[in-house]
């Protein structure tokens, strides 16, 4: 029995079957055994004889019969979820997926803004009572954002603004690295990017640093005519201290891909704003996930097979 090179474990992203993920990634190996496990005798077995692994989660106790592991390929972009410490220990690199969504959520994020300023429920409302009235809107032009985050996807969403004449802030933990933005801004000074921000888009990772970061304080720093776009994770925002800022007025509306709590309850004040547009933590889909993460998962295999063991795209510690 031929061991595999890459084992791809049964678990779905978006919906999408490991299946699919196992075909792009033998598009880009054709000299490589992809394969996929289908039961859980078959990915045990498969675990014990892997050199890579790629799925969403890795329990520790894998670890005593992955005797032949080397790399656990993420397909979050976050591992908080992963046990990075155990599988470093046990001499196994781990990659995440950094990189797969910022095209598709950048776009996410564009479409929200002009759908705000161009007000296209006010144009469906109209179209669905076959009302022709013409309404006042704005634009994008001459704008400014303030973009919370600048990893991938941060960076990502900036390079797309830009040709829309945005002019961009970016926050982030060490602003002397600079950024893509016009300017950056440690989180220390992020209520003076608030109080200047049109659009405060939030596509930061969730820690300690950023849990509750647009509270009442920073609602209150904001600008009433701004617009709030959280793409990070639901809990960076306040959510009772943004309902009562809707209910005041106090900013002009908002989109959320992510809520707290997730999901929604069907009885949530939230649901209630003709000014807030809410997706199922949608974002992210995109039906190019795979063929990202195959490229990344791809090059990082020829990168093993030429020495490399550590400088992978994407490692993790």
């Amino acid at each position: 029995m031929t061991d595999p090179d890459i084992v791809v474990l049964r678990q779905k992203v978006h919906g999408m079957t490991p299946e699919s993920y196992g075909a792009k990634l033998r598009d880009r190996l054709p000299d490589h055994e992809v394969a996929v496990a289908t039961t859980p005798d078959e990915e045990r077995d498969l675990l014990s004889r892997a050199r890579v692994v790629t799925g969403i989660d890795f329990e520790p106790e894998w670890l005593e019969t992955a005797e032949n592991l080397a790399l656990f390929a993420c397909a979050y972009a976050g591992t908080g979820h992963v046990d990075v410490g155990a599988l470093e220990d046990a001499g196994v690199a781990v990659t995440n997926a950094s990189g797969v969504h910022g095209p598709n959520i950048s776009e996410y994020v564009i479409g929200a803004l002009i759908a705000h300023e161009r007000r296209f429920g006010r144009a469906r409302e109209q179209q669905e009572r076959a009302h022709w009235e013409a309404y006042p809107v704005r634009e994008l032009h001459g704008s400014t954002a303030a973009v919370v985050g600048l990893g991938a996807i941060g960076s990502a969403l900036v390079e797309r603004l830009h040709p829309f004449g945005v002019e961009t802030v970016g926050v982030r933990y060490t602003p002397e690295k600079g950024g893509p933005t016009d300017e950056v801004v440690g989180f220390d000074d992020v209520h003076s990017a608030l109080a200047r921000a049109d659009y405060v888009i939030l596509a930061c990772p969730l820690t300690e640093t950023t849990r509750g970061l647009i509270d009442a304080e920073a609602l209150a720093s904001m600008r009433a005519d701004a617009l709030l776009v959280n793409v990070a994770r639901g809990p960076v925002v306040d959510t009772e201290a943004l309902v009562t800022a809707l209910r005041n007025t106090d900013i002009r509306g908002a989109t959320l891909d992510v809520t707290d709590p997730e999901p929604l309850p069907a009885d949530h004040p939230l649901w209630s704003f003709d000014n807030v547009q809410i997706t199922p933590h949608n974002a992210g889909n995109t039906p190019q996930y795979y063929d990202r993460l195959a490229d990344i998962l791809a090059e990082n295999l020829r990168r093993m097979e030429g020495g490399e063991v550590g400088g992978l795209v994407n490692q993790v510690g």
